[in-house]
């Protein structure tokens, strides 16, 4: 990735919205949007607007090169409507868009240890009792590949690895007990490595991908609940 090009990055698979614009690695402008003050995400009212206003700080499209999307997994909403921004805009900018996962952005953060030996488990919330997690080495790079288990059957999973990893994410603050009963060590609930960052998002998209707007896949692990129902409902049918 060129030094002067400037990369627009943002991740709605979790309940914040999060954008940012980089330029050579460097963050020129970033913001995380929380639950709005009904408790909903912002997804849908508040993305495309704060994606102009991170534009507008690394100098206007003509400065972009690359947009990148979060793909999950999360939540099956935020991620269609990440991945739908993404394709619009690329289609009306005509810059490439490249899709990272969530969790190997989560991953990103805890990157830089001191300790080459410690491993880092990205877990978060997926509802309905369980977590969608990955495990990573110091460096970043994936151990484990995503996928979703019940918060018992990760921390039987934890247990088998030769030492105890570090934690964060949504997941790793909803099921702490669990996982601190393997030994795995979890910073406090407000600690920012809990949520995801979507400088990491861009710093992932610029070492490469395929910038295929149309081939943006979004990671999702298991089905959605309408999926689901729809299956119950056929089975009851049936009988």
């Amino acid at each position: 990735m060129e030094a002067e090009v400037a990369v627009v990055g943002f991740d709605t698979a979790t309940a914040d919205t999060t954008v940012c614009v980089t330029r050579g690695g460097a963050v020129l402008r970033e913001e995380r949007l929380g639950l709005d003050g009904e408790g909903s995400p912002r997804h849908s009212t508040a993305l495309l607007a704060e994606v102009e206003r991170a534009v507008a700080t690394g100098g206007g499209w003509d400065s972009i090169g690359l947009i990148a999307v979060g793909l999950g997994p999360g939540s099956f909403v935020g991620i269609r409507i990440g991945i739908a921004t993404a394709r619009g805009l690329a289609t009306s900018t005509g810059r490439p868009a490249v899709g990272v996962c969530t969790l190997d952005a989560l991953g990103l953060a805890a990157g830089g240890s001191t300790d080459p030996e410690r491993t880092f488990l990205a877990v978060l919330d997926a509802r309905r009792g369980e977590a969608f997690a990955a495990l990573y080495s110091a460096d970043g790079t994936r151990l484990w590949e995503p996928f979703v288990a019940a918060p018992a059957e990760l921390a039987e999973r934890v247990a088998e690895l030769p030492r105890p990893p570090l934690a964060a994410g949504s997941g790793a603050v909803r099921f702490r007990d669990e996982l601190a009963s393997r030994g795995v060590e979890i910073p406090g609930d407000a600690d920012p490595l809990h949520r995801v960052a979507a400088r990491h998002v861009c710093a992932l998209a610029a070492l490469g991908g395929d910038r295929d707007a149309s081939r943006l896949d979004p990671i999702y692990l298991r089905p959605p609940d309408a999926q689901r129902w729809r299956e119950r409902n056929d089975v009851q049918t049936a009988e």
